[in-house]
């Protein structure tokens, strides 16, 4: 019988080829790699925690002793505000710890004397009046200065420059109380110079008008070396071809500070402006109680010294952890509020959305 092309034998079966038998299984298995495969790698990159306590050990015990300070001088003693809601005795018992327990409660009495106390608002109008006033003359001096700085080519007239600034801020209050005192006092130098010539001689260090004004000078040469140095590390990440390519578009010197400095420093300058405004009520503590007696307690009277005042001073401890309570919740509120704020501008802030 003679075959010929395409036909096939009579009583013989057309067989199927093996692939075409396999497809649907290999088909299948490669569905169920593909749905098995996300699986298999979220339990492989998921590593367990012992691993993880092992690898990190040794970070772990160097912030070991950080966390135990913190706990230690800024968590435990927050337990002592309970005594904003006492009458608090601190001989009550053998010593003032004990005392806590045998103090008798009061509620909210104390909030509510706060609230009519005419010497507490004082305190207060004092305070927000000083934060306005060093918010606008103080904090955009290092901002300043920075730029200056910056703009000197000589990197060794920068490092100079930069170090004198910075001096100060490693001087006590009580240092810089003086050296002002020698300066603008009623036996300074400017005003025994003026003396000599015939005039008039002042002393600025007893004038309670000009004392917001002073204790903000006094700030700015104490601490603006400080800020320098955070607004000098902004910069110093700034790309150089953002400014030579500004150059060749034909910007100046001043609209390329406009256009590329001033927004490469903008979240740092959001940052600060939350911490500060965060720091409304201390603007200061032992600057003040230094010139206390010198323009009298109507104008150099803040918050924290009003604190230092009703407890140290009149043994009134639970009014004045009434006082401090109610001070750092609202700084707690400001910092949520600018922070917020920062937000709605497009800045990271304090901590992200």
């Amino acid at each position: 019988m003679s075959l010929t092309a395409g036909s096939r034998p009579e009583g013989t079966r057309r067989t199927r080829p093996p692939a075409a038998v396999e497809e649907p299984t290999a088909a299948v298995a490669t569905a169920g790699a593909k749905t098995r495969a996300p699986r298999t790698r979220s339990k492989a990159g998921k590593v367990p925690w012992r691993v993880r306590l092992r690898r990190d050990r040794t970070l772990i015990v160097m912030t070991l002793p950080v966390i135990v300070l913190l706990l230690i001088f800024n968590y435990v003693p927050l337990l002592g505000n309970v005594v904003a809601f006492q009458e608090y005795d601190p001989y009550a018992a053998g010593n003032g710890i004990t005392a806590i327990f045998h103090s008798p409660w009061v509620g909210v009495e104390q909030f509510s004397r706060m609230l009519q106390d005419p010497l507490f608002w004082s305190a207060t109008q004092n305070t927000i009046v000083l934060f306005v006033l060093q918010l606008v003359l103080f904090f955009p001096v290092p901002i300043a200065l920075a730029l200056v700085i910056n703009s000197v080519i000589r990197p060794r007239v920068r490092a100079v420059a930069q170090a004198i600034m910075y001096l100060p801020h490693f001087f006590s209050w009580v240092l810089v109380v003086t050296v002002f005192q020698q300066i603008l006092g009623g036996a300074g130098i400017i005003a025994q110079t003026l003396e000599k010539h015939g005039w008039s001689g002042f002393d600025l260090m007893t004038d309670a008008d000009l004392f917001k004004y002073l204790v903000t000078a006094q700030a700015v040469w104490k601490d603006a070396g400080w800020g320098i140095i955070v607004f000098l590390a902004a910069l110093s990440a700034v790309s150089t071809d953002l400014y030579e390519a500004a150059a060749i578009d034909g910007a100046g010197r001043w609209r390329r500070m406009w256009h590329v400095t001033l927004p490469a420093l903008r979240p740092v300058i959001a940052l600060l402006l939350v911490l500060r405004v965060g720091d409304a009520l201390s603007v200061g503590f032992e600057q003040f109680l230094l010139q206390r007696y010198a323009v009298g307690a109507g104008a150099s009277e803040v918050l924290d010294t009003y604190v230092w005042n009703m407890g140290i001073q009149n043994g009134d401890f639970s009014y004045a952890a009434a006082v401090g309570l109610a001070k750092g919740v609202i700084g707690v509120c400001l910092v949520l509020g600018a922070n917020k704020f920062a937000h709605l501008l497009g800045e990271q802030g304090v901590y992200k959305k």
